[in-house]
């Protein structure tokens, strides 16, 4: 996947001897969160919206070099990385540097996400598995074992959670024998945290429970 070519190079790179009211007037007429700035054309650092309380538009941004961030990502930065660098730092505006820290551009949140969401995960039909297991106890190889001897393909697999020693994969897989998958995980010590809705094993318990309810009221 090809990130640089979604590098935005129209927004503004701010130099260390620009005014503080023109940073001012930026994060106001934009809905960015970052900017970066630059001294000697090499990379600073970022001055974010929210220190706009802490700015005194009678000064430069000199006066404000020593809250700069170290917020950025590198052109070579996969696109994971750069999903996780947004959100690690709350930013919907990140800098991309080339290996010199030259500032290229920029990566814009919406923009990144639509190449996500254009990936095979989200585009090809299947359906979504959530599964838990201990994170001593679980492997990606198990995993993907567990799919493909169903004779059914896995079409992506991340790590949404790792907490409390429990590991959260989110699977995208082919839609055939979905129910069979499933099975098979709670086979294999699985907790199901989310199915599709003909999962055969909850209708199961539905059925018998309505069926209890019924004899228990005869």
């Amino acid at each position: 996947m090809n990130l640089q070519s979604h590098i935005i190079r129209s927004i503004p790179i701010f130099k260390l001897t620009t005014s503080m009211e023109e940073i001012v007037r930026f994060f106001k007429d934009t809905t960015y969160s970052h900017v970066a700035v630059t001294e000697n054309g090499k990379f600073l650092g970022v001055i974010c919206e929210n220190d706009l309380k802490e700015l005194d538009v009678a000064t430069n941004l000199e006066d404000f070099r020593h809250s700069l961030e170290a917020v950025f990502v590198h052109t070579e930065t996969s696109w994971l990385d750069v999903l996780e660098a947004f959100s690690r730092n709350e930013a919907n505006l990140l800098p991309v540097l080339n290996e010199d820290a030259v500032v290229q551009g920029y990566y814009e949140l919406n923009t990144i996400v639509s190449v996500f969401i254009d990936t095979p995960f989200f585009s090809e039909p299947g359906g979504i598995l959530v599964v838990a297991k201990g994170v001593k106890d679980y492997s990606f190889s198990e995993i993907a074992q567990i799919v493909e001897t169903n004779n059914t393909k896995i079409i992506g697999a991340f790590i949404t959670d790792n907490k409390n020693d429990l590991i959260q994969v989110t699977l995208k897989i082919g839609a055939e024998n979905l129910n069979d998958v499933i099975q098979t995980f709670r086979r294999y010590n699985y907790s199901i945290l989310f199915g599709n809705n003909d999962d055969q094993f909850l209708e199961d318990l539905k059925e018998r429970s309505d069926y209890l309810d019924k004899y228990l009221n005869v």
